[in-house]
């Protein structure tokens, strides 16, 4: 039982220094650094240059979802490396889990295909 105990004890010190460490260093750090505020430090800073335009440019739809699509086959691909890796040790049941898989990407993929997603037009 006090084995048990301690475990607890010891998850208990990880969160507490976990949540205390981060706030610590943050206060510490607020106190120590200068603090002289003045109008040509808070105006908007792009690169070095004076910001021309609007602040909110909208853009085209496109633009994310090829993101969204490059994220999701990026994941396939994380997914796909460590079962052909252990291709050997995880037998037939695997391998047809990772054919569902690989099918329901590829569903999504003709989906995106069909409805236009994938042609990329200068806007």
């Amino acid at each position: 039982m006090e084995n048990y105990a301690n475990n607890y004890v010891v998850v208990a010190v990880f969160i507490v220094l976990g949540i205390l460490l981060p706030v610590v260093a943050l206060t510490v750090g607020r106190l120590l650094r200068p603090n002289k505020p003045n109008e040509l430090k808070q105006t908007t800073y792009e690169s070095g240059n004076e910001p021309v335009g609007e602040g909110q440019v909208r853009f085209n739809i496109r633009y994310y979802l090829f993101a969204l699509m490059f994220v999701i086959f990026d994941v396939e691909t994380v997914f796909l490396y460590p079962w052909a890796v252990a291709y050997h040790k995880l037998g037939l049941f695997v391998l047809v889990e990772m054919v569902i898989f690989a099918g329901m990407l590829l569903i999504g993929l003709l989906y995106a295909w069909k409805k236009r997603v994938l042609k990329w037009n200068s806007v």
